[in-house]
């Protein structure tokens, strides 16, 4: 986060129509602050290095460089930007609805994923941001629904058993950061972060906050206060 207290945002799109667009809505919340906007991939890198970043908005068809047309390996990229930054938060805005990228953006560690046509939530960016540089995450209702059913066809939907154990150790330690809870549970950040969004899609919640009541009101964690004996 900046000095000044505001959320530090790059974003990385080779539209300037586009990014103009979101520096545009942006400007008009006073929490947020745009601090470099990008074309192209070989530019990301250098510039997350240079200038501290809490949220990074993300196209998927963005070229390598300048001179070099293909696409820069999101699936990759990702994993290993959150490795660099534990405390980076990545949303993915793109145009391409398929469940397939969907998935493996957000098991990469992704922390959302909105579709370019999606005028209501794109005009809503600045609460997107919000949420997700407090923890939660956001989708475009297409794009959840897709990967709700991802989620649903390879676990059913009940909440897997390291889902539950992510969600347990939240609740246990409520003021914890993402990086310590993943260091507990012995795997990486960008794991950690996958099975929370998994959990918090499977709950219809975007915050760990959320996630953490429901979970115990359904009674499939333990509560903070266990009920009373009668």
């Amino acid at each position: 986060m900046q000095p000044s207290g505001k959320i530090s945002l790059t974003i990385l799109d080779d539209h300037q129509s586009i990014v103009d667009g979101y520096v545009f809505r942006l400007s008009k919340n006073p929490e947020i602050e745009v601090v470099a906007t990008l074309n192209n991939g070989e530019e990301l890198e250098l510039a997350l290095a240079k200038i501290p970043t809490d949220v990074l908005i993300l196209d998927v068809n963005v070229p390598l460089s300048a001179d070099n047309p293909t696409p820069y390996p999101i699936l990759h990229t990702i994993p290993k930007l959150l490795q660099l930054y534990p405390h980076l938060n990545i949303l993915v805005i793109s145009m391409f609805a398929e469940r397939g990228l969907i998935r493996g953006v957000m098991e990469a560690g992704a922390s959302g994923y909105i579709l370019k046509d999606d005028r209501a939530t794109i005009n809503e960016l600045g609460n997107v941001v919000l949420t997700i540089a407090n923890g939660g995450i956001y989708f475009s209702q297409k794009a959840h629904q897709l990967f709700l059913s991802y989620q649903i066809s390879q676990t059913g939907d009940a909440l897997s058993p390291r889902q539950l154990e992510a969600l347990s150790l939240c609740a246990a330690c409520p003021d914890s950061l993402t990086t310590e809870l993943a260091k507990e549970m012995s795997i990486s950040n960008s794991t950690f972060r996958n099975l929370l969004s998994g959990a918090y899609i499977k709950l219809s919640v975007r915050t760990r906050a959320a996630a953490i009541g429901k979970a115990q009101s359904l009674g499939i964690i333990i509560p903070i206060t266990p009920a009373p004996f009668l």
